[in-house]
C-alpha cells in the first residue's frame, strides 16, 4: 500500500452567536461571508461534517474513508480495534466573544441510548484571552436539581456557579456533567471525543427572546448534570498535561528539533500549533504548520523530526 505521510485538513466553520472575529486574525483562516465564527473545527469525524484532507495524494478524501481503506496503519491497530471506521477525536477552536450558553455534555452510556452518539468528554486550552474572559465551571455550593431549576428559570443560576479569570495556557479538563459557560473574549483550542451532543439548561437570557432563542434541553439534561459543590482548581491541568480516558495531551514548546517515531506508540498522534510555526519532516516529505493548524502524524509513520519555534499540544488517542 502507498506510504501515508502527515495530513492537513480544511477547516469547516461555524457561525454561533457568541462568535467574533479572532480566528481569523490568529490563524489566518479565510472566513469567507460567514460572521460572528465561533468554531473552527479543525478535525472531524462527526457525521455531515467530516473533515477532507487539504494536502498531498490524498487531497480531497474524507478522513472516515481513509481510516475504512488504511485501517491500523492510519489510525493503529488498538485504536481502529476500539472505533472501528470512525475518527475517535474531535479538534476544535473556539472564538468566545458573548456568552457561551450554560451547558453539559451526557457521558457515553447516555449519549449512546438517547442519541447513537459517544458522549463528550472534552479538555479547553487556552490560547487567547481578555481582561474581561471568565469560565464558569461548575457549582460553588451543592444544588439539589429543583433548586438549580429554580435558579435557571429565574435568572439567579450565576450565583452558584464558579468563576474563573483564565489566562494563556490553561489546560482545563471537563468531564460529562460538568457545568461550564464562558464570556468576555477567549480562544480556546477543544479536545473532545466525536460528538457534537450538548445541552444547554441556561443562555443568558437570550432564551426569553424569540429573536435569539435557541433550543434549550432542561429536560435532557436534568439527570446529568453533577449538582456536587466543585472546586475549580481541580480541574485545571499544570505544567501543559491532561490524560483523559480517551485521549492525552502534552503541550511542547518546539526549539531544538523534536524527533519522534509513530511506531512507539500505537496510535495516531496530532498537533495543533498554538504559537509560531512548525515543518514537520518525514524521509521523502515536509509539511508546514501554522498557527491554529492540526497535523494528523499517521500511526505506521515511522521516525518524524518537528522543527521551527513555537508550541504545539500533542495529542494522542487511547
Amino acid at each position: 500500500m502507498t506510504t501515508l505521510y502527515p495530513l492537513k485538513f480544511d477547516p469547516i466553520l461555524k457561525e454561533r452567536v457568541w462568535g467574533g472575529e479572532k480566528i481569523q486574525k490568529f490563524s489566518g483562516k479565510n472566513l469567507g461571508f460567514k460572521s460572528n465564527v465561533g468554531e473552527s473545527w479543525e478535525l472531524s469525524g462527526v457525521q455531515e461534517d467530516i473533515s477532507v484532507v487539504s494536502n498531498g495524494f490524498l487531497k480531497g478524501n474524507e478522513i472516515n474513508d481513509l481510516i475504512e481503506t488504511y485501517l491500523g496503519e492510519l489510525v493503529g491497530d488498538s485504536v481502529y480495534e476500539r472505533y472501528g471506521n470512525e475518527l475517535p477525536l474531535l479538534i476544535k477552536i473556539l472564538d468566545i466573544d458573548g456568552p457561551l450558553s450554560l451547558q453539559i455534555h451526557p457521558d457515553d452510556n447516555t449519549a449512546m441510548e438517547r442519541h447513537n452518539s459517544y458522549g463528550k468528554t472534552e479538555c479547553w486550552y487556552i490560547m487567547e484571552a481578555e481582561p474581561s474572559a471568565r469560565i464558569y465551571l461548575g457549582l460553588n455550593r451543592t444544588l439539589t436539581a429543583q433548586e438549580f431549576y429554580d435558579m435557571c428559570k429565574n435568572n439567579t443560576i450565576e450565583r452558584a456557579l464558579n468563576v474563573i479569570t483564565p489566562k494563556k495556557g490553561d489546560l482545563i479538563h471537563i468531564a460529562p456533567g460538568t457545568l461550564h459557560a464562558a464570556k468576555g473574549g477567549i480562544l480556546v483550542a477543544e479536545i473532545q471525543q466525536v460528538s457534537d451532543v450538548t445541552y444547554r439548561v441556561y443562555d443568558w437570557g437570550r432564551e426569553h427572546d424569540p429573536s435569539t432563542a435557541r433550543e434549550m434541553h432542561m429536560d435532557l439534561a436534568i439527570d446529568c448534570i453533577d449538582y456536587n459543590l466543585l472546586v475549580p482548581e481541580s480541574l485545571l491541568r499544570l505544567e501543559g498535561f491532561c490524560e483523559t480516558p480517551y485521549f492525552k495531551i502534552q503541550e511542547q514548546e518546539i526549539i531544538e528539533p523534536l524527533v519522534k517515531n509513530s511506531h512507539f506508540h500505537d496510535g495516531f498522534t496530532l498537533y495543533f500549533v498554538t504559537e509560531g510555526s512548525v515543518e514537520v519532516f518525514t524521509g521523502k516529505t515536509m509539511e508546514k504548520i501554522g498557527r491554529g493548524e492540526v497535523v494528523m502524524i499517521p500511526a505506521s509513520l515511522g521516525e518524524y523530526k518537528i522543527v521551527g519555534k513555537g508550541k504545539v499540544l500533542e495529542i494522542s488517542c487511547i
